[in-house]
């Protein structure tokens, strides 16, 4: 199974950096600025990849804007299974007309890695190999719009793939749960003594090792352009208005901590209040649980990622997050 993606580009605010040398020198001079959606101001090209050239490869040191993993992913679900794929490098190419490839086929992996439960050396193997790639450390940025022209793999109605384009803080890198446990997805600058065990490096340290600030909170917050989430759900997903069912594509910003008033329950949506300002009859109207939160169009907020949190570790995850954290 293969997943294309022809192009990526980053655009900022700062026209001074549009020369940047991240920028791919084919990109089109007409693309290299974009319009805000939001408020129509202009976006200047800062980095940009066409992929266009053939045969690179994406191995650890092959590339000065990416890297192709080539490691288990040792994340386990909330119901205890974890992933059924081994990263390897192999699986991320250009192809000869120009474009990314990650490929996920079944072929199986054998490993040897310390069991931090039975404390010893165990051998795992798993029956699929795929890809991701990754600009962690290499590539960095703030702020801005993001465009992405992909073609995703597979059939929609049948599940089991989980295609991802998604942003993550560089504190953190993907898969490697021990630079992410207690700091993905926190974005939090306040001292609070009852969240410091939750937040590895919180405002309220005295001091933040690795030349971080004292007394200053850090995170790694975590935004999904687009996950797809295939498969058929035979008619419309609980508790979700409008109706939404499988398959479908989720956008996520996903941050802690939660503000716990009117924190929805995991499978519903948000607290639903009477209104009699308008019709004279009660009505339910939803409430989101920030404020401000819109949502419009063919659009639901996903009461089984809203409002959901981060649960305990289980036994044989490589790192160690209680209930209480």
């Amino acid at each position: 199974m293969k997943s294309p993606a022809t192009t990526l580009s980053l655009f900022s605010t700062v026209a001074t950096m549009a020369t940047s040398s991240w920028i791919d020198e084919d990109t089109p001079e007409a693309l290299r600025t974009t319009k805000s959606l939001v408020d129509g101001s202009t976006y200047h090209l800062v980095m940009s990849d066409e992929f266009n050239v053939p045969d690179r490869t994406f191995t650890d040191g092959h590339d000065p804007t990416w890297t192709a993993l080539d490691k288990s992913d040792d994340d386990y679900s909330a119901s205890g299974g974890g992933s059924l794929h081994f990263y390897n490098s192999s699986m991320v190419s250009t192809t000869p007309d120009g474009m990314l490839t990650i490929q996920s086929i079944l072929e199986d992996t054998s490993w040897t890695h310390l069991d931090l439960v039975k404390k010893e050396q165990v051998t795992k193997t798993t029956h699929f190999k795929s890809g991701m790639i990754q600009s962690w450390n290499k590539f960095c940025f703030t702020g801005g719009i993001i465009e992405v022209d992909v073609i995703l793999p597979g059939e929609p109605d049948i599940g089991g793939l989980w295609p991802a384009m998604w942003l993550l803080g560089n504190l953190g890198r993907a898969t490697y749960e021990a630079s992410t446990n207690n700091l993905w997805p926190w974005s939090y600058d306040k001292c609070d003594r009852k969240k410091q065990d939750s937040q590895s490096i919180s405002a309220c340290n005295k001091a933040n090792h690795f030349g971080l600030n004292k007394e200053q909170g850090r995170g790694a917050t975590e935004i999904d352009i687009l996950e797809l989430m295939a498969g058929d759900s035979g008619g419309a997903l609980p508790a979700t208005e409008p109706p939404i069912m499988l398959p479908y594509a989720d956008l996520t910003l996903q941050v802690a901590p939660g503000i716990a008033e009117n924190r929805p329950q995991s499978g519903s949506q948000p607290v639903r209040s009477v209104d009699h300002s308008h019709s004279g009859y009660a009505t339910s109207v939803a409430e989101n649980w920030y404020d401000n939160l819109t949502v419009a169009g063919n659009t639901s907020l996903n009461p089984f990622f809203y409002g959901t949190y981060l649960g305990p570790t289980k036994k044989n995850e490589p790192v160690t997050r209680s209930k209480k954290q």
